[in-house]
């Protein structure tokens, strides 16, 4: 079992930047693909980036060149660096963990990020 909690969220100023960190539990870390997804308010929720046990990396078109995700494996946790910010930008941010063998499909709480014109 994996249990993620992000933190980092707040409230920023367009064009400013913020660090989102996943921390997760267990001893599978380094095996899961994880993954940043956000939800804005009305809006279904969508892949933002994500990062292979290996590091390979991926990101939604809207966000490259200003989000770069990276872990640590050492300290089991995930971090989500966010430039550039935009309002666009605002909503609910959640990590997920994936394995395929064995199945695992799991889920942070969410941390709000709002990003003000």
């Amino acid at each position: 079992q994996v249990h993620l909690v992000e933190s980092g969220g707040d409230l920023v100023q367009a064009g400013g930047s913020l660090r989102l960190s996943c921390a997760a539990s267990g001893s599978i870390f380094s095996i899961l693909t994880m993954g940043w997804y956000r939800q804005a308010p009305g809006k279904q929720r969508e892949l933002v980036a994500t990062i292979t046990g290996g590091g390979s990396t991926n990101y939604e078109d809207s966000v490259k060149g200003r989000f770069t995700i990276s872990r640590d494996n050492a300290k089991n946790t995930v971090y989500l660096q966010m430039n550039g910010l935009k309002p666009e930008d605002t909503g609910v941010y959640y990590c997920n963990g994936w394995r395929s063998l064995p199945s695992i499909n799991t889920w942070g709480q969410g941390t709000q990020v709002t990003v003000s014109s």
